[in-house]
């Protein structure tokens, strides 16, 4: 099995509120936002943005994630390094982590068993 595409992009923010407006200035629409300067975003059917307000003192990070259909039935090839197996995340998925060549960290995401 491989992955499905795009599933998202998390980006961390200094500013949960003005991240938000540039989003939505842009077409996107806030589907939730958290007490805790989070949220997400959607335009249409395509990928989704969640933001996540960091500390001032913290540099402002990303990572693009992945759609898997079923953690149990993906097989990763042995020339891609896994950073963590498949865990079950406090946001309703499954997410493994991989890295690529140059070092930029993957997120694979699959919905929890049911």
């Amino acid at each position: 099995m491989s992955t499905e595409g795009v599933e998202g992009v998390y980006l961390e923010t200094h500013n949960w509120g003005k991240a938000a407006k540039f989003f939505q200035s842009l077409g996107y629409n806030v589907e939730f936002a958290t007490e805790e300067g989070s949220g997400m975003l959607r335009n249409g059917d395509g990928p989704y943005l969640l933001l996540a307000e960091i500390p001032e003192d913290q540099k402002p990070d990303f990572q693009v994630v992945l759609r898997v259909g079923d953690a149990g039935e993906f097989t990763v090839d042995p020339s891609v390094e896994v950073v963590a197996p498949f865990e079950e995340t406090h946001y309703g998925t499954q997410e493994m982590k991989v890295r690529d060549p140059d070092g930029r960290v993957w997120s694979l995401q699959a919905p929890l068993k049911k």
